[in-house]
């Protein structure tokens, strides 16, 4: 695996990319230093930064700035030295897997570093990658990282508090919310006070509280709030509406997730058979995702409040505490679902607040791209991870077009390239990969998988198909039927004539069809601007035919004025 993602990384530098330009929060590349003692120092803080984050690969024998065969200059490394060496000068000791590629006639060392359970240092400096750079860890963000990889659970640990000190609101909304959840079989309502509590495994062994059914349910002594609710008219305008909400959380929960809901606009939309959607300027579904996961994943030993910032069709939900270590925004979708708060997340799945593990993320993606709206964005740093979604006015036309989708398509993958491909005419693995946080290869799947007869949705396109990753984009009925949602379809007449001039030019012939894919259009509006390039002579018909699909058009006697003029237009000669 390591030596597939090296050479995959060489073929680039080949290529003409620059090596600099290729690394990230897990591919770093080096050259022999001055001294074998510099070099293998340099090595070992290098993997210590990648052990302390997401683990990753280091490449050594590739220069930074020269792209091509040039930048390519091999190292002179021993890879059993190289590793004991990395072992001797890291603290704790760590071991990696060093072995050596041979490509374009040179030698280069490639080490894999692992994620490791310890935080390791080298000469008494401890960092971790982010983006593509290593960063000084606080000793707060070591004692943080440590707690997150021995699974210490603050949720887990014993409030003190007693479960006689739940009051009957919290109780009656705990029940409630077990009633109304399409979970509820596996937790049932009618147990008693203790049974239920003990089902939810929120009492200690010395029958008090967890901190999590503390949390839930009577509130933490000394934590005054739990959310920080903020509306206004606009992202930027007056605050309208300032709410501070503490304890018991599952009470807040659902007050907070009731503010919104009663400031979010619907429209209706009609699908086909007649079933009338009513859908929200934010999905409903989203939203609770939103919140609930601020809700599971947040450090609770920082007595910041999560914040909810809401205006119309915009929300961003802020959570104290960073990802969970080896979670970054840019994997938040693929990663395996990882929670510092275990007791906290297990009660809430069983309360039903939850989705089950590792579908939240994935289903904010899914609900989001079904109305037309942007996947979600992740923000992260040290401190707090921020969530937010942009939705608005939900676009009909997609909505129509996904509930004639199989429910096994309605994915976060095809959603993701649904709202891509809305916005851009083509897309390959190599563009999709990194917004469905994948491998190349795996986007090279999920294109190929719209492909299929079943689905219908993706084509190559003629020019790109036999290629290793051809260009994609929507089938003619695709584009029919998504309309106005297409937002390259919106060109003036002007346009329209510049793009076919310049088609014409190239393949020296076209027709109907050729018109409908590359103008985006449907039929009667491709025989419209024809027709209006025949009227003005700029072409003219060259085939037998006069009507249906084999009428083709060559240049016509105004072709080559409207050329220049295309060419003046654009700036070129």
């Amino acid at each position: 695996m390591h030596l597939a993602r090296a050479q995959e990384a060489l073929d680039a530098v080949v290529g003409g990319a620059r090596a600099c330009d290729l690394e990230d929060e897990t591919l770093e590349f080096k050259t022999d230093g001055r001294s074998l003692d510099d070099t293998l120092r340099n090595l070992a803080e290098a993997v210590a930064c990648f052990a302390n984050a997401r683990g990753g690969i280091v490449v050594v024998g590739v220069r930074d700035a020269t792209p091509g065969p040039s930048g390519l200059v091999g190292t002179n490394l021993d890879v059993v030295k190289t590793q004991r060496r990395i072992f001797e000068l890291t603290e704790p000791q760590l071991v990696v897997a060093c072995e050596m590629l041979t490509y374009h006639g040179a030698d280069f060392l490639v080490i894999g570093v692992p994620v490791s359970p310890d935080v390791h240092a080298v000469g008494g400096r401890t960092s971790e990658r982010v983006g593509d750079s290593c960063q000084q860890m606080t000793n707060a963000r070591i004692a943080r990282v440590v707690a997150d990889r021995r699974g210490d659970d603050w949720s887990a640990e014993d409030s003190r508090i007693s479960p006689a000190d739940i009051g009957p609101l919290a109780m009656a909304e705990l029940r409630k919310t077990l009633a109304e959840s399409v979970q509820s079989s596996l937790v049932s309502a009618a147990l008693g006070d203790h049974e239920l509590l003990d089902a939810l495994g929120l009492v200690s062994d010395s029958s008090t509280l967890l901190n999590a059914g503390a949390l839930l349910l009577t509130g933490i002594p000394g934590r005054r709030e739990e959310f920080a609710y903020t509306f206004r008219r606009t992202p930027t305008g007056a605050l309208i509406t300032n709410e501070h909400l503490g304890g018991p959380l599952i009470v807040a929960i659902r007050r907070v997730l009731e503010m919104i809901e009663i400031r979010t606009d619907h429209t209706s939309v009609n699908i086909t058979g007649g079933v009338q959607l009513q859908v929200g300027d934010l999905p409903a579904a989203v939203v609770r995702e939103s919140v609930i996961n601020a809700v599971m994943h947040r450090d609770y030993r920082t007595p910041t409040p999560i914040s909810v910032e809401h205006s119309p069709g915009q929300l961003t939900v802020t959570s104290p505490g960073p990802f969970v270590s080896g979670v970054t925004a840019d994997t938040v979708l693929t990663t395996p679902s990882r929670t510092r708060n275990a007791v906290l997340a297990y009660a809430t799945r069983m309360i039903g607040l939850a989705e089950a593990a590792g579908s939240g993320v994935d289903r904010m993606y899914t609900e989001m791209g079904r109305v037309g709206y942007r996947p979600p964005t992740f923000n992260a740093d040290f401190s707090q991870v921020a969530v937010n979604l942009i939705g608005g006015r939900p676009l009909a036309p997609v909505i129509r077009y996904v509930a004639t989708l199989s429910s096994e398509v309605r994915d976060a993958e095809a959603m993701i390239i649904l709202t891509t491909l809305r916005r851009k005419r083509t897309i390959d693995a190599r563009g999709l990969a990194p917004l469905i946080q994948r491998s190349t290869s795996a986007a090279q799947l999920a294109l190929e998988r719209l492909c299929d007869e079943s689905v219908r949705m993706l084509e190559p396109t003629r020019e790109t198909r036999r290629q290793q990753f051809p260009l994609y984009r929507f089938r003619e009925h695709v584009v029919a039927a998504l309309g106005a949602a297409l937002t390259y379809r919106h060109r003036s007449s002007d346009s329209y004539d510049r793009i076919l001039i310049g088609v014409l030019a190239e393949t020296e012939t076209i027709n109907a069809r050729l018109t409908r894919l590359t103008l985006g259009v449907n039929g009667p509006t491709a025989s419209r601007i024809l027709a209006g390039l025949v009227e003005r002579g700029i072409i003219a018909r060259t085939s037998s035919a006069t009507r249906g699909p084999s009428v083709a058009y060559g240049p016509g006697p105004k072709f080559s004025k409207a050329r220049r003029a295309n060419h003046a237009h654009d700036g070129t000669t």
